[in-house]
């Protein structure tokens, strides 16, 4: 049920507090409700959903019950020999192992019990496909659509999806409705299907500000919440976490507040992190992401990083030894008419298709443009460091604008005016304008541009090996009739260009964690009671992204594991709630 603080009494038991209403948030409180414990749900920020409302909801988890309908030839010993590789010693052996161990376990338990549902995608390679191991099908989950009418009044909390992914002012479209929409005058079957979708949101606009048919990330979070409500969990929006209380039994209390109301609430089990992670901290941003503006970062607005410094204060640490702190990917600003900021990923619909060049302010390509959107962004950073790359520079011609669109721009061609109005997209009528236009070198540009035109009729890109592993030339476009799906020539004028930055998606440095879940304190023991998953524990990829839904497919794992450990310690706690505690608030708050 949906609650405010007010109508909590003080000193209230709950068996476990979940912070964070995130996917790993609130799976982690579904699996401890499934369980039959009393759970608390606090969320920070009005919305629940985080990030993971924002994105495709994809879920990487090796192994599962769904697998075998795609790909009956991958194995366990397959998935953990690939991370092995991947990411080597910048994680816990461990505790990928128990990643992979509750994964499975984990979508079954919720399946079973629950109304989350997830299929398999018939093809979604892991992105670093040419490690051994890898596999082109069968670990990427993604959740079934949702009707958002089931939720009632409930519906108007799931975290809106960014306008920018969306059509026909908040018509939610999944890549396989892209297809159909792009194809609607090509085939019957892509016509039938477009025509059902814009019926059933014509019918959603009468009665809701937004269509209730709901796809990807927005599907996964209102599985959950209609889940977590037919469970009878409590949830808190707009509740903001001020203290720990600490124990002879460790963490036996928490202390929250909203607007006037301030509650201390006791906890049995345990309490679970699952805030979002650092990466809007105040300071620890600065430290973790330096030259990162936090106004490239497309996340949720709640990963503060507060609920991180109060686990800090009773003796948490944070991981090391990661690829990166953050998860990357190439992204687009632009301002929207309302003056707030739209930031827009460039996760496979533009930058790797043919007739695409990436460019830094000398005009020169300086990477992969089909690496994985992670990659990018790290390669983006790197060379920053010896040529300006940041911004970069994605460059097409009036053919890749038509058939691929740009960033904030839809194929087609149509509708360009605001977008060069204010500067988003910028146009010239031959390269060497485009390249005075966006203030970089003339003749950087021209060779550039001259070289992957030499490349799309040969197929082999000589200076990056572009559209070489299975995943890159999934990336491509299938029906290129040109020798490689990923090369294609620029040279239909006007030619275009969007500015593209370093955007963090989500954190990868986190919390240090045990195979439970449980918060280690630095001398590596646990924590009691505090546990911590998703972007607020450490991540077991080690800042690598060998794959789809790598985020998402741990927090599923460790959210699971966290919750049955916790809930089975409610069951053999100590009732020590009237025991004298100590108050831990956060340094930068004090």
């Amino acid at each position: 049920m949906v609650e405010t603080l007010d109508n909590l009494g003080q000193n209230e038991i709950f068996d476990v507090v979940v912070v964070g209403a995130g996917g790993a948030g609130m799976s982690a409180a579904l699996v401890a409700a499934i369980d039959g414990a009393r759970v608390l749900l606090v969320e920070a920020t009005e919305y629940v959903g985080g990030t993971t409302a924002f994105s495709a909801g994809t879920t990487w988890i090796p192994g599962s019950m769904h697998a075998a309908s795609v790909n009956r030839d991958d194995t366990a010993a397959n998935a953990e020999g690939f991370l092995n590789r991947a990411v080597g010693e910048r994680s816990s052996a461990a505790m990928r192992r128990a990643f992979l161990e509750a994964g499975p376990r984990a979508v079954a338990h919720i399946e079973a019990n629950s109304d989350v549902k997830y299929r398999a995608r018939p093809f979604h390679p892991d992105y670093l496909s040419e490690v051994e191991g890898s596999t082109l099908r069968g670990r990427a989950l993604e959740p079934l659509p949702f009707d958002g009418r089931k939720l009632g009044r409930a519906f108007s909390l799931i975290r809106p999806p960014l306008p920018e992914f969306t059509v026909l002012g908040g018509m939610m479209v999944d890549r396989d409705d892209v297809g159909h929409l792009l194809n609607m005058t090509k085939s019957f079957a892509s016509f039938t299907h477009a025509m059902k979708l814009l019926a059933r949101h014509a019918r959603d606009r009468m009665n809701s500000p937004r269509g209730t048919r709901l796809v990807m990330g927005n599907a996964l979070i209102g599985r959950l919440l209609y889940s977590l409500l037919q469970r009878g969990v409590t949830i808190l929006t707009g509740t903001k976490v001020e203290a720990l209380h600490r124990g002879a039994h460790g963490i036996e209390a928490v202390t929250l507040s909203h607007v006037n109301a301030r509650r201390r609430i006791g906890v049995k089990g345990g309490v679970i992190l699952a805030s979002g992670g650092f990466n809007r901290h105040p300071k620890r941003r600065d430290a973790m992401l330096p030259g990162a503006d936090p106004a490239w970062c497309p996340g949720a607005p709640g990963h503060t990083g507060s609920a991180q410094d109060l686990a800090l204060g009773v003796g948490a640490r944070f991981g090391e030894g990661a690829l990166s702190n953050a998860f990357w990917a190439p992204v687009s600003v632009r301002k929207r008419a309302d003056g707030t900021t739209a930031v827009f990923p460039h996760f496979i619909m533009d930058r790797g298709k043919p007739g695409m060049i990436t460019v830094d302010k000398t005009g020169r390509r300086f990477l992969n443009e089909n690496t994985s959107y992670h990659l990018f962004g790290i390669a983006m950073q790197q060379a920053n460091k010896s040529a300006p790359s940041v911004p970069a520079y994605l460059v097409t011609d009036s053919e890749g604008l038509r058939k691929y669109g740009l960033g904030m721009v839809r194929p087609g061609g149509r509708g360009l005016a605001p977008f060069l109005a204010d500067g988003y997209l910028v146009e010239g009528s031959t390269l060497d304008e485009l390249a005075a236009r966006l203030g970089i070198d003339k003749a950087g540009l021209a060779d550039s541009v001259a070289r992957i035109n030499r490349y799309a009729q040969t197929g082999v890109d000589a200076d990056f090996q572009r559209g070489t592993t299975d995943y890159q030339n999934a990336n491509g476009d299938a029906n290129w009739t040109g020798p490689n799906k990923c090369l294609g020539p620029i040279g239909q004028a006007p030619f275009y260009a969007v500015r593209l930055y370093p955007g963090d998606i989500g954190a990868a440095t986190g919390l240090v964690a045990d195979t439970d879940a449980r918060v280690l304190d630095r001398d590596d023991q646990p924590i009691a009671g505090l546990y911590a998953c998703g972007n607020d524990m450490q991540s077991v990829m080690g800042g690598v992204y060998p794959g789809p839904g790598i985020t998402l497919g741990p927090g599923l794992a460790f959210g699971y594991l966290a919750a049955r450990h916790a809930v089975a310690r409610g069951k053999t706690a100590h009732e020590a709630f009237a025991l004298p505690v100590e108050l831990h608030t956060p340094e930068h708050a004090r």
